[in-house]
């Protein structure tokens, strides 16, 4: 997934767990001042975070940014709803989907690209707690086999 020129800055690993992933789409994200140079220190978290659509807008609810620790009093606010930028067809795609039941946009990756910060959007599908179960039993045989391999 990661190339020579992205970086990771965040993985939500917990939204694997908690989702089935249906289709990844790569978003551009509008940034205040700070902010870049917060998530360069590696100061995110995105676990509780989902996007939502509004007015044909997709925005990013819930991403917490640490303020800039070298930052003065035009430092950004920590918590607050942030644009997503798609193009106008894969937002019309996206309404389309989500309005199916029980899908829902999940943040699972947030990277630099050739300078820029981009945000990998899943639309997602909820587990339910077997499926939870089952995803764990595959983990844990694929160790198994690994393990297996390696002796």
């Amino acid at each position: 997934m990661e190339s020579d020129n992205q970086k990771n800055i965040s993985v939500n690993r917990k939204a694997k767990h908690e989702y089935t992933f249906l289709q990844i789409f790569e978003a551009g994200i509008v940034l205040q001042g700070t902010e870049v140079k917060s998530l360069r220190e590696g100061k995110t978290n995105f676990v509780d975070s989902y996007a939502s659509i509004k007015r044909n807008e997709v925005w990013l609810i819930g991403m917490h940014i640490n303020p800039y620790k070298h930052g003065n009093i035009n430092n950004h606010e920590p918590v607050r709803d942030r644009k997503l930028l798609l193009n106008r067809n894969e937002i019309k795609k996206l309404i389309g989907k989500i309005n199916e039941k029980g899908l829902t946009l999940i943040p699972y990756r947030l990277y630099f690209k050739n300078g820029k910060v981009k945000v990998e959007l899943a639309l997602a599908k909820g587990k339910k707690a077997y499926d939870k179960r089952e995803s764990i039993k595959k983990r844990d045989l694929k160790r198994e086999q690994e393990r297996n391999i390696n002796f």
